[in-house]
């Protein structure tokens, strides 16, 4: 008997619709057919809830890892479909029967119906994120219902009909079926033939005109075909070979880890309808950013439960993206874990510089973070960015042969060795610092409300969590913080740490880079130099810097937020508006991102070769209009003055993200002398 099949969905839906007239009934297949999975093994998605369930237990105090709960699982549906076959022709297994039996062995008397439906919605819930609707055989689906075709949906699974149809409800389209079978329900399945007499006798289908449509050539070919129907089965060469990909990903990663970073891209990927034409800012923020974000939020969760962090604090206007990334992809990667609290801190350089100062004074290490910056030059400079007004130190600068336009910074037209000298001399001063503490105070008061508010000091260990590089805001925040008793260990978790400038590291107040630190060598993840200010501009939240704290009249705290009505203020706009496409693309990756992550069992230390390529390739080798298309057009640093180095200075050497797109075009070999050149400089370091 010749099994009519079809090697492409529009070979398939043109016969359909020939069909179409001759009957009055159409039985789809589900998986494979209207839907397709991200993943060539269906299996794969247990894992993740043998995971939840064995975290679960584990909160529980009792020591189950997910590879006994999955032997377990394995063991009873195994059995369950021996004991079926002693009375049916299919060996099935029906999924809330061997749940609930499984959950009893593990949680004993906590084994109730609450529990069966917090497992089984997750598992829901994780089949759905590698779900998709394939777009053209729905949209046909659609359009036979609409002409009057009873449709009805039947499928051999161990699932019951109650939730396949939620499967259905979520891809959009369960309004336009009739019925969904499954064989769950009555252990009659179409591997056997048996579920098509069921369906004729339950619904009153005509067989001569009903026509099925599967992909499997026994279930949905021959054995309709045996009763009578007529079939067209589904044999989608280009689907195989997507899932054929997936699989050789994915087995090439048990031995080669460099393909791990690689597979779990590949199951980000959008499919069918999911797959539009999109902004090329958009592809870059999915499968370039997004990734290493995700990578980088992954292991912030993991490190924070491992060392009983109670609460994160995600810093600064880049900590909001990492907070929203982490609320779509978190918890589906640790699902049953009792994850951190969570938190965004209104902070900034600029608004904590001065605070830092209210108890400790004005610190040599301070005063020279503000002349790294080369437009800086002076005392002025110092006060802008303290958030000081300079009149009132006039006396204490006489005092030391200085005046507030003594040139400073070594870089700039004046300099002199000895006024750097009388800098730090007057650093010393009590008069000096008394004012300093003076002005202030105020603001650190303000502060110290507004964390106080948010429950900082409640908590005995935190992280803070902030895109790097010399780690500036921790160790101004610590500073203007470390004056109280009940100020928690600070444990800050930099996506990128430079380490410019030695950290005053202590046991209740350090940092570490997670994606780059200087302090671990890790030659290929230091490319991320090549390209701070992409990342900064790209993790930007959508709100005006902060420019400090304020105490009302009231006794209560105020936030003050830079003013956006200026030149500057409009740059940012305008680099806000180009970047959006970008920053749609990575939120966008976050929940494909988590649903890959937690299907693979990947973290990291996994991803880290491929994120090393990628930094790679992307930074330090992009093509052209790789770099034209994604660097940033405006870059606002309030630490960074206006004024100009003096001539004689040698300015500093442009990296490759500087240059001209005439340049990168004519210049073959800038990017290998650049990287020569960056290896040198590491090697210096």
């Amino acid at each position: 008997m010749k099994i009519p099949k079809y090697y492409s969905l529009a070979s398939l839906i043109k016969r359909g619709r020939e069909l179409a007239p001759e009957v009055d009934a159409v039985t789809f297949d589900l998986f494979d057919t209207l839907l397709v999975r991200r993943i060539h093994d269906p299996d794969l998605v247990k894992i993740p809830v043998a995971r939840f369930i064995a975290n679960m237990a584990q909160e529980k105090g009792l020591p189950w890892t997910w590879q006994q709960v999955q032997q377990l699982r394995d063991s009873i549906e195994q059995r369950h479909r021996r004991e079926t076959g002693e009375s049916f022709d299919d060996h099935e297994a029906c999924y809330p029967r061997y749940i609930h039996e499984m959950l009893a062995e593990i949680f004993a008397a906590d084994a109730d119906e609450e529990l069966f439906n917090r497992v089984a919605d997750y598992e829901v819930a994780m089949e759905n994120s590698v779900l998709v609707p394939r777009g053209e055989l729905v949209d046909w689906l659609i359009e036979l219902h609409q002409q009057g075709k009873k449709i009805i949906i039947v499928s051999d699974i161990y699932l019951p009909a109650i939730y396949l149809e939620r499967f259905i409800q979520h891809a959009g389209f369960r309004s336009h079926v009739d019925a969904v079978v499954s064989s769950a329900d009555t252990f009659f399945a179409k591997a056997s033939g048996k579920a098509f007499p069921l369906l004729e006798e339950k619904y009153r289908l005509n067989r001569k005109r009903w026509l099925h449509i599967g992909d499997n050539p026994i279930s949905d070919g021959l054995r309709p075909l045996e009763f009578g129907l007529q079939v067209l089965v589904l044999h989608d060469s280009s689907e195989m070979q997507r899932k054929s990909l997936v699989r050789r990903l994915i087995n090439y990663s048990d031995g080669r880890p460099f393909w791990r970073g690689r597979a779990l891209q590949q199951l980000m990927l959008p499919l069918e309808y999911e797959n539009i034409e999109r902004d090329d800012l958009y592809i870059e923020g999915y499968s370039f950013l997004g990734p290493m974000i995700g990578a980088f939020v992954q292991e912030l969760a993991r490190k924070c439960m491992e060392k009983g962090i109670s609460k994160i604090f995600f810093l600064s206007r880049e900590g909001y993206t990492f907070k929203k990334y982490w609320e779509a992809s978190v918890p589906r990667i640790f699902p049953g874990k009792k994850l951190p609290e969570i938190e965004y801190l209104y902070v900034s350089r600029m608004a904590l510089a001065g605070t830092s100062c209210a108890y400790q004074g004005l610190t040599q290490t301070s005063a020279d973070i503000v002349f790294l910056p080369t437009g800086n030059a002076d005392f002025t400079d110092v006060c802008r960015i303290f958030s000081l007004d300079w009149k009132p130190f006039v006396p204490h600068l006489e005092r030391f042969a200085l005046s507030e336009k003594t040139v400073l910074g070594h870089l700039h037209e004046g300099f002199l060795q000895e006024n750097r000298r009388n800098f730090s001399e007057m650093l010393k001063d009590d008069a000096f610092q008394d004012e300093v503490k003076r002005q202030t105070r105020p603001a650190n008061d303000a502060l110290q409300l507004y964390l106080e508010d948010v429950g900082f000091f409640d908590h005995s260990d935190v992280a803070l969590v902030d895109i790097g590089w010399l780690g500036t805001i921790q160790r101004f925040f610590h500073d203007a913080v470390s004056h109280r008793e009940d100020v928690p260990n600070c444990h800050g978790m930099l996506f990128g740490a430079t380490r410019g400038i030695p950290y005053p590291t202590t046991e209740g107040n350090h940092i570490e880079g997670i994606i780059y630190d200087k302090d671990r060598f890790d030659f290929a993840a230091s490319f991320l130099l090549y390209a701070r200010d992409l990342f900064e501009e790209a993790c930007r939240a959508p709100h005006p810097t902060l420019n400090g704290y304020g105490l009302k009249k009231d006794g209560g705290y105020e936030l003050i937020f830079r003013q956006t009505d200026d030149a500057i203020g409009e740059a940012e706009k305008l680099q806000d508006e180009n970047y959006a496409p970008l920053q749609q693309g990575v939120f966008a990756s976050a929940k494909p991102y988590g649903t890959a992550a937690v299907l693979l069992g990947y973290c990291l230390d996994d991803c880290r070769a491929w994120i090393n390529y990628t930094l790679v390739s992307k930074l330090a080798f992009p093509r052209t209009k790789e770099i034209c298309t994604i660097r940033h057009t405006h870059h606002l640093d309030d630490f960074h003055g206006k004024k100009k180095v003096a001539k004689t200075q040698a300015k500093a050497p442009r990296g490759l993200w500087e240059y001209s797109s005439l340049a990168l075009y004519c210049s073959p070999f800038l990017r290998l002398r650049l990287f020569l050149r960056h290896i040198k400089d590491r090697l210096n370091e």
